[in-house]
């Protein structure tokens, strides 16, 4: 099912193209878009079948994603992360599920996941408050996966919960103006008091530890991996993809001619022609360390055994090194192309942007990452969310 979904993705591919510079102006993505997709199936790839979804495997999914993002990083982004909020979903209790898809299995969620908003217990739930930044898609979405803290009777936090709080439970306010991935309308979702059943959220600890109440009704073994990783390369792959847009460079450099350093044709200049293979060496290294961990990770699921922490250190670190050798990889290209790359709306100068703005993102925090699988080498305790 995941080669239908790219066969329908790469007839898109043009258009999505065409609206790039439009996305990046307006800082959002064309509702058009996100209804072509829909139809051809993205944010379904992840989803339970029990629920009209596709369960692909991972890593057919960022492979749709990368087709996207090679032409619009804003929309692949934006793709990226709305399809990965069905699988976590996956995890949550039925009852929770059912609340989103029952009546439209197309229901789309954001989220914001930093514990920025607080939980207090309250009969059958909690009450719900907050301000969370940097919910991307949110305008295409019905409902949004938020971080919490539980505020116990001292006001100290006592646990750390994901919420699941339908739209009309929220608002969203429009402060996306940045410089990078600019289409991505990565706006802030605002809750005031509101009630949250017990049934809508989920333990991050029990999440850590690959357990989830989901997992008695979607018992496939995409819904037994780390979030550590699924989530993680979700934020990776379109930076990979946009800093694999050496096609774009390729295309526009091929037939320029130097005006200066003695003339000649740029496709000549040897400097250039190693800039090139640098840059898609390293791009596709990073995708082959990825789909091999993906791979290595759902074969253990399906198998049913558990999956070493080793691995799971491992694939976080070949995820943030994959978003590293990205953004140098682009840095190069933007640094041969010289003074051409500095043209608003170049793609060189768009995928620039789109693949810096992405590194910042938590889960590209290269040092902190790479930290913890040292942690793990020297046989030291590693405690992270994101592992």
């Amino acid at each position: 099912m995941g080669n239908e979904v790219l066969d329908a993705v790469r007839a898109l591919l043009p258009a999505i193209g065409e609206r790039a510079v439009a996305a990046d102006e307006n800082r959002r993505i064309p509702k058009a878009t996100i209804g072509e997709l829909a139809g051809a199936g993205v944010f379904r790839m992840l989803q339970p079948a029990r629920y009209g979804g596709l369960e692909a495997h991972p890593a057919d999914f960022y492979r749709v994603v990368r087709e996207i993002s090679a032409v619009c990083c804003s929309t692949g982004w934006v793709a990226s992360v709305l399809g990965v909020h069905p699988w976590q979903l996956g995890l949550f209790p039925r009852r929770a599920q059912d609340d989103v898809w029952s009546e439209d299995p197309g229901t789309r969620i954001s989220s914001s996941y930093a514990p920025v908003g607080r939980l207090t217990p309250v009969d059958g739930g909690y009450e719900l408050t907050g301000r969370w930044s940097f919910s991307s898609g949110c305008e295409h979405a019905g409902w949004a996966l938020l971080g919490a803290l539980v505020v116990g009777a001292e006001g100290r936090p006592v646990d750390f919960l994901t919420v699941l709080v339908p739209r009309r439970d929220y608002r969203i306010e429009d402060v996306w103006d940045v410089v990078g991935l600019r289409g991505t309308a990565s706006n802030d979702i605002l809750v005031d008091a509101v009630f949250v059943p017990g049934h809508r959220v989920l333990r991050n600890y029990e999440q850590a530890q690959l357990r989830g109440p989901g997992q008695q009704v979607n018992q496939g073994p995409l819904y037994r991996l780390p979030f550590g990783t699924v989530f993680t390369s979700a934020i990776t792959a379109p930076v990979i993809a946009v800093s694999g847009g050496y096609a774009s460079y390729v295309s526009l450099m091929k037939e320029r001619v130097r005006l200066s350093l003695g003339g000649g044709r740029f496709a000549e200049d040897p400097f250039a022609q190693v800039a090139i293979a640098r840059a898609a060496s390293d791009i596709d290294a990073t995708v082959l360390q990825m789909d091999r961990n993906l791979r290595e990770l759902y074969e253990l699921a399906e198998a049913g055994k558990d999956i070493p922490v080793e691995l799971r250190l491992r694939a976080r670190r070949d995820q943030v090194r994959g978003t590293e050798r990205a953004v140098a990889a682009i840095d190069l290209l933007f640094k041969t192309a010289g003074g051409t790359s500095l043209r608003r709306g170049n793609p060189v100068e768009r995928a620039w942007r789109d693949a810096h703005a992405g590194s910042v993102h938590v889960a590209n925090d290269v040092e902190r990452a790479l930290a913890m699988y040292g942690r793990g080498a020297f046989g030291l305790t590693v405690e992270d969310n994101l592992v």
